[in-house]
Parts: structure tokens; sequence; C-alpha cells
């Protein structure tokens, strides 16, 4: 493991812990995406599936379980306990726009053709998309919280970080997934408005607004 996966692990847990903690303390799950949420979901129980067949280490299997522990937790929590705090009326993206054709992409492009292999492809394609529910949310609304912008900054750093990390992978270990690199750089990509947004505004004391 090289400190760009690392710090990447720490971003991305530092988005979860964020998340919950922010509908946790406020009873509320105003403003944040449960599709998104739902996608999330999806994408690490069909990218952890390994863990009933392998084991590579420690830290590995601790973070898998949290994570998908923690995004059923979330989804809980919008969907079930703080329920008549979200707001699905904003909340309206059309996530089978998203699912359907990365699934048929999952199946045509992957590096095995696997029933493991597959959901692992598909995972990897919808994860770099399954962000945008929550930000098609914040542009209907017209603006976000800071709690849940600081929770959209450390999920894109995570995957910026990422890149990086496969960077450092191909020049010290020759390693080099076409798949994980392309929808890694998608992802960034969608998170590039509000990345400029988030240091012009957020840092500087205003509030986020996507435009509508």
């Amino acid at each position: 493991m090289n400190v760009f996966r690392l710090l990447g692990d720490l971003s991305h847990l530092a988005a979860i812990i964020i998340l919950l903690l922010k509908i946790w303390k406020s009873r509320s799950c105003a403003g944040i995406s449960g599709k998104s949420q739902i996608l999330f979901a999806i994408v690490f129980t069909t990218r952890y599936l390994d863990l009933l067949t392998s084991f590579i280490s420690l830290y590995n299997t601790s973070m898998k379980v949290i994570y998908i522990g923690c995004a059923y937790a979330t989804v809980y929590l919008i969907y079930a306990k703080f329920r008549a705090t979200y707001d699905g009326n904003h909340d309206s993206f059309r996530v089978e726009f998203l699912v359907v054709p990365v699934g048929g992409l999952a199946v045509l492009i992957n590096h095995d053709f696997s029933l493991l292999e597959i959901l692992w492809t598909f995972s990897i394609y919808l994860e770099s998309v399954a962000i945008l529910p929550q930000l098609f949310m914040i542009s209907k609304t017209g603006e976000a919280e800071t709690i849940t912008t600081h929770y959209l900054f450390c999920l894109g750093l995570y995957r910026a970080l990422y890149l990086f990390n496969w960077i450092w992978r191909f020049y010290f270990e020759g390693f080099f997934d076409m798949i994980a690199i392309v929808a890694g750089v998608v992802q960034t990509v969608l998170y590039c408005d509000f990345f400029y947004l988030y240091v012009t505004k957020v840092l500087k004391g205003k509030k986020l607004s996507l435009p509508a």
C-alpha cells in the first residue's frame, strides 16, 4: 500500500463518518440524496463479494466491512428512522438511467467474463456516477448545507487521491487497470465544478449553490 491509497481510504472513511454524524446529530437527512446512498450501498455490496471467497489482510477486510455496514446504516437512517425529513420531491433523479447502462457496459467490457468479475466491474462503473443524484438534488434545491459540502469534498478527494494511487502503482509496480482508471477519471471530472465552488465559496464561509 502506498500513501495515496491510504490517504484516499481515510478521506473516503471521513466522508462516510461526516455524513452519518450529520444525519444523526441533526436528526434529519434533509439535503441528502437517498438515491445516491442506495447506489453506494449497491456499489459496496457488488464490489466486496470477495469477502466470502478470499482474505487479503485484516486492514482490507475491515475497511470493506465498514464501508458496507455504513452504507446500509445510512440508507436505514434516510428511509426508515428519519424518513419524515427526507426530501423525496427534490431527490428525483432517474437512477435507472445509470444502473441499466452501467450494467450493460459491465457485461460487455470487463477483465474476465465471470459473475464476480462482472459484478466488480459493475461496481466500478456505478461508483463513477453514483454521486449524480446528489449533485442533481443540490442543483434543484439551489444550495447545500456546509456539512454536506464537506462530505462531498472528502468523497471527491478520495477519488482524486486514488488516481494518484494508480499512477504510483503503474510506475513502481507495473500495475495498470484501465477500467478502474477510466472510471476514476470520469468520477473526478464530475466533481471538478463542485471543487471549484467549494474552494471559492464554502472555504470563504459562503453557502454552496449549483446552477439550476
